[in-house]
C-alpha cells in the first residue's frame, strides 16, 4: 500500500488536477472515497480522469487507470494530444473472459454470466493487489452493468467494489459515459461524489460544454452550472461567477476623468471607479469613441485597461483609434491594453466571465464591453443574460472596476429601440441621438442619470474629430431628443462648426 494514501485522512481533499474544479469542490475529491464522473460520450471524462492521475503522479502517489473501454494505444494517443507523458500512471487494459482471444479462456459451453462478471472483477482486485494505489480511474462501469445483466446484480457489484476500494485505502473515480439506463440514480447513491459532465449542441456555432456538481457529501461545493473547454493541456474549467464570493475589497473612491473638461463637467466631475455606466444609442453616434476617451485618459496615467469586442476586429478597432489620434500600438506594448475579439458564436458566457476576471485580477481597472447586442448573442438562453450580467457587474463593482457597457439601438434616426434594458443595472447612462440642423447630421449628448453624484441635465453637442471629441456648448431650443425625433430650433451659432469624420 502506498504510504502516502495511509496517512491520507478519509474524506479529506485530494486535488483533482484542476484549480479550478477544486474551487467548485470546495478543495478537491475526497480522500479514500470513490466518486462517479458520469456523462454523454466525447464530453471530456477521460481527459479529467488522466488530469486526476497525473496529479497524482507528480506527487509522488502511485496511479492506476483500469480501462474497459478503450485501450492502452487509445489512451496513450490521448495523453499526446494534450502533450502529456502518462509516466508513473499504470494502464491496466482489461479485457472481459468473453472478449478475450486467449484460447486458454475460451469455454466449450455458453458463456455463464456469474462467470464472466466474476473472473473480471477479480482481475481488477489482482490488479489493485499488485499496483496498491493511491488513485485509480474506472473506465468504465457501463461494461460492468452490461456483464451484470441486471440493475441489482449491478448495484451489488458496484457497492462491492466500492467497500473494497475503500478499505484498500484508493481515491477512485468511476466514470460512466450515460449510454443505458440514463435516469438510472442508483449509481447517485453510492457515490461519495457525483459530476456531471454535458456537451449541448447549438443551433449555430460550436457546442458549448458544462458541468455540474450533483452531490459531495460533507462539503459546501459551488453548485449550477460551470462551463469549460477542452483545449490542448486538458480541461480548462470556468466556475459560475457568485459576485458574493468576491466580498468589496475596500477599494478608494476616484474618479476617472475623460481629459476634456466640457465632459467631466456633463458627468459631474468624471466617472466613479467601482461604477457601470451604459452608453446607448444608435449605430454610428458615437458611443465607442467617446468611451475611448476615457480610456486614452486612463491609460496616460499609466491604468490597465480590457476592451471586450464583439463587433469589430482588433485590426479595425486600432486604424479608429488611430485615426482619432490615440496611440494603440504604445499602449499595447507597455501592457496597458489589452483586446478581446470575441466571436459570439464561439464564446460562452462563462469563458468571458473567466477572461475579465483573470485581467482584474492582474491590475485591470477599466473594462469594456463592446457591445452588449454581441454579449446577447453569446447567451446560449437569453432568458438569463440579465441574470449573469447582473452578477457580472456586481462583482466588477465590487473589485472597483470602471465598466463601461456599450448598447446599439436599431434605428438610426426616429423611434429607436433597444434589445435589452440595462439602465437598472447602470450607476450612470449617457445617451446618445444624432438631430439634423442646417441641412446637417449632428449627434447630441446627454446624462440621463448618475448614481453616485450630481450631473448636468442639459443637452450638449458631440463632436468627433482627429483628436478625439469635442463637446460644445449647451444647446439652447433644442426639442424631441428623448421622444426620438429631436429638433434642434435654436441659433445655428451656438453649434460646434463641423470638423469632418475620420474613417
Amino acid at each position: 500500500m502506498a504510504a502516502n494514501s495511509e496517512l491520507l485522512i478519509d474524506g479529506a481533499a485530494v486535488s483533482s488536477g484542476s484549480p479550478p474544479l477544486d474551487y467548485i469542490l470546495a478543495g478537491g475529491y475526497a480522500g479514500n472515497r470513490v466518486h462517479l464522473l458520469e456523462g454523454a460520450p466525447g464530453c471530456g471524462k477521460t481527459t479529467l480522469g488522466l488530469q486526476f492521475l497525473r496529479d497524482g503522479a507528480a506527487k509522488g502517489e502511485k496511479c492506476l487507470y483500469i480501462t474497459l473501454s478503450e485501450s492502452r494505444e487509445e489512451l496513450l494517443h490521448v495523453a499526446d494530444t494534450h502533450g502529456w507523458d502518462l509516466a508513473g500512471i499504470d494502464i491496466f487494459e482489461l479485457v472481459p473472459p468473453e472478449l478475450s482471444l486467449d484460447t486458454e479462456r475460451e469455454q466449450s459451453i455458453v458463456y455463464a454470466s456469474d462467470l464472466e462478471l466474476g473472473e473480471t472483477v477479480q482481475m481488477v482486485m489482482d490488479e489493485v493487489e499488485r499496483i496498491a494505489p493511491a488513485r485509480i480511474v474506472f473506465d468504465s462501469l457501463s461494461e460492468i452493468r452490461l456483464l451484470a445483466q441486471g440493475p441489482l446484480r449491478f448495484r451489488r457489484q458496484v457497492l462491492a467494489l466500492k467497500h473494497y476500494f475503500a478499505q484498500h485505502k484508493c481515491t477512485v473515480l468511476f466514470l460512466d459515459d450515460l449510454t443505458m439506463m440514463e435516469t438510472d440514480l442508483s449509481l447517485h447513491s453510492l457515490a461519495h461524489g457525483v459530476i456531471r459532465l454535458e456537451q449541448i449542441a447549438q443551433t449555430y456555432g460550436a457546442e458549448r460544454r458544462r458541468l455540474r456538481v450533483f452531490k459531495m457529501r460533507g462539503r459546501a461545493f459551488r453548485g449550477g452550472f460551470h462551463d469549460f473547454t477542452i483545449r490542448k493541456g486538458g480541461l480548462v474549467i470556468f466556475p459560475r461567477l457568485v459576485a458574493s464570493s468576491h466580498p468589496d475589497d475596500g477599494h478608494e473612491d476616484r474618479r476617472a476623468s475623460s481629459g476634456v473638461p466640457q465632459l467631466d463637467n456633463l458627468v459631474g466631475g468624471g466617472l466613479d471607479y467601482g461604477t457601470t455606466n451604459l452608453v446607448i444609442g444608435p449605430s454610428g453616434s458615437g458611443k465607442s469613441t467617446l468611451v475611448l476617451q476615457f480610456l486614452k485618459a486612463a491609460m496616460e496615467r499609466g491604468e490597465k485597461v480590457l476592451i471586450v469586442s464583439f463587433d469589430e476586429t482588433e485590426r479595425v478597432f486600432q486604424r479608429r483609434a488611430t485615426g482619432l489620434g490615440v496611440d494603440i500600438a504604445s499602449f499595447s506594448d507597455a501592457g496597458l491594453l489589452k483586446v478581446q475579439q470575441v466571436d459570439p458564436a464561439e464564446l460562452s458566457p462563462g469563458e468571458l466571465a473567466g477572461i475579465i476576471r483573470h485581467e482584474v485580477d492582474h491590475g485591470t481597472s477599466i473594462v469594456v464591453l463592446d457591445s452588449l447586442t454581441g454579449y446577447q448573442h453569446a447567451m446560449s438562453e437569453e432568458q438569463y443574460m440579465l441574470l449573469q450580467m447582473h452578477e457580472l457587474v456586481t462583482y466588477l463593482n465590487q473589485q472597483g472596476v470602471l465598466t463601461f457597457l456599450i448598447l446599439a439601438q436599431s434605428g438610426m434616426v426616429g423611434s429607436m429601440q433597444s434589445p435589452v434594458d440595462l439602465t437598472y443595472l447602470s450607476d450612470a447612462v449617457l445617451l446618445l441621438r444624432f438631430f439634423e440642423a442646417n441641412a446637417e447630421l449632428k449627434r447630441a449628448l446627454s446624462v440621463l442619470k448618475k448614481r453616485t453624484g450630481s450631473h448636468e441635465t442639459t443637452i450638449r453637442e458631440l463632436s468627433i474629430t482627429s483628436d478625439g471629441v469635442d463637446v460644445g456648448e449647451t444647446l439652447s431650443g433644442f426639442r424631441g431628443i428623448l421622444t426620438g425625433t429631436p429638433v434642434y430650433e435654436g441659433d445655428s451659432k451656438l453649434l460646434v462648426k463641423s470638423l469632418g469624420q475620420p474613417g
